[in-house]
């Protein structure tokens, strides 16, 4: 049915409820006559008289009782449905899903949000962990979690941690009947532990930087794995040496359980941004989520 037979089912609609065509002429903002030319075009259509009319009143013929009945109660739950839809631009409500990488996860997402969302109940968040470089869109995310120099042009980016820095470990029992490594080259003699990346299968690659000579290495090892818990679970088992975030590995180093090495090789590198394609604003949901992650906390925006 085109938009113009719906607008005239409505026009009926508003007629019979106020039982006058001024009166429902002024709640459409139109005209009487046209109301009643709106009203004479549905009778046409159909085939069928829907109103009485006499100088004094208006009634609704049976078809017309009949169209009335089972239209108007539609209509009211078009109207109840869009006044909810209106309300979602002000209310904090719904789902937002976020892909981010199992570190970011962790070390920011859970510790911000974890303080924030219970104080919206209507609020819900699936975390995704995932090495992939997803298509936040496609995908259907609502957000996704990059290092800074990851992010694509398009995106609208909030940085959310400060730099980083990683960490190549060992466990003493490692180090027992082995060289400390002084250079990334020297790791060719060591058992690595790499991190497996589902984009291309490919292995993460250990970038070094040291007074602006830079050094990337394929390491080699025993052990392969999708994940940095499990590399660190390997790494305090002596089975080799790690490449990880450092703050997950500061209290096992502050306790001796684990040795840092090349450490003046491994320069800060951008921290996580938080990103959005700008056509999600609107969400109040979503600005909740940004303004609880964004960085530094002092600095956000109101």
């Amino acid at each position: 049915m085109a938009l113009t037979s719906f607008n005239d089912v409505l026009a009926f609609v508003h007629v019979v409820r106020e039982g006058s065509f001024t009166r429902a002429a002024a709640l459409m903002g139109v005209s009487p006559s046209a109301l009643s030319h709106a009203i004479r075009r549905l009778e046409t259509r159909l085939g069928v008289r829907l109103l009485t009319r006499t100088t004094r009143s208006i009634s609704p013929t049976e078809a017309g009782e009949r169209l009335f009945h089972s239209v108007a109660p539609r209509f009211e739950d078009i109207d109840a449905e869009l006044a909810a839809v209106k309300e979602l631009r002000d209310k904090p409500v719904g789902t937002i899903r976020i892909t981010s990488a199992e570190h970011a996860a962790n070390s920011v997402l859970w510790p911000k949000l974890s303080r924030v969302i219970p104080d919206y109940p209507d609020i819900n968040v699936e975390i995704i962990v995932d090495y992939a470089m997803s298509d936040i869109v496609s995908q259907r995310y609502d957000a996704g979690v990059r290092l800074g120099n990851q992010v694509a042009k398009d995106m609208i980016a909030v940085r959310i941690s400060p730099d980083l820095r990683i960490a190549v470990v060992g466990s003493p029992g490692y180090f027992s009947n082995r060289a400390l490594p002084e250079t990334p080259h020297d790791l060719a003699q060591h058992n690595c532990i790499n991190l497996r990346l589902p984009t291309h299968g490919g292995l993460l690659p250990w970038d070094f930087e040291k007074d602006g000579q830079e050094v990337k290495l394929r390491v080699a090892g025993q052990w392969v794995f999708n994940n940095s818990s499990s590399i660190i679970r390997a790494a305090l088992a002596g089975q080799g040496l790690a490449f990880i975030p450092e703050d997950m590995v500061l209290a096992d180093i502050a306790a001796g359980r684990l040795i840092r090495v090349l450490d003046d090789w491994c320069d800060p590198y951008p921290g996580y941004y938080l990103y959005y394609p700008s056509r999600r604003e609107s969400s109040r949901a979503l600005s909740v989520v940004v303004e609880a992650l964004q960085y530094p906390e002092n600095n956000r925006a109101s």
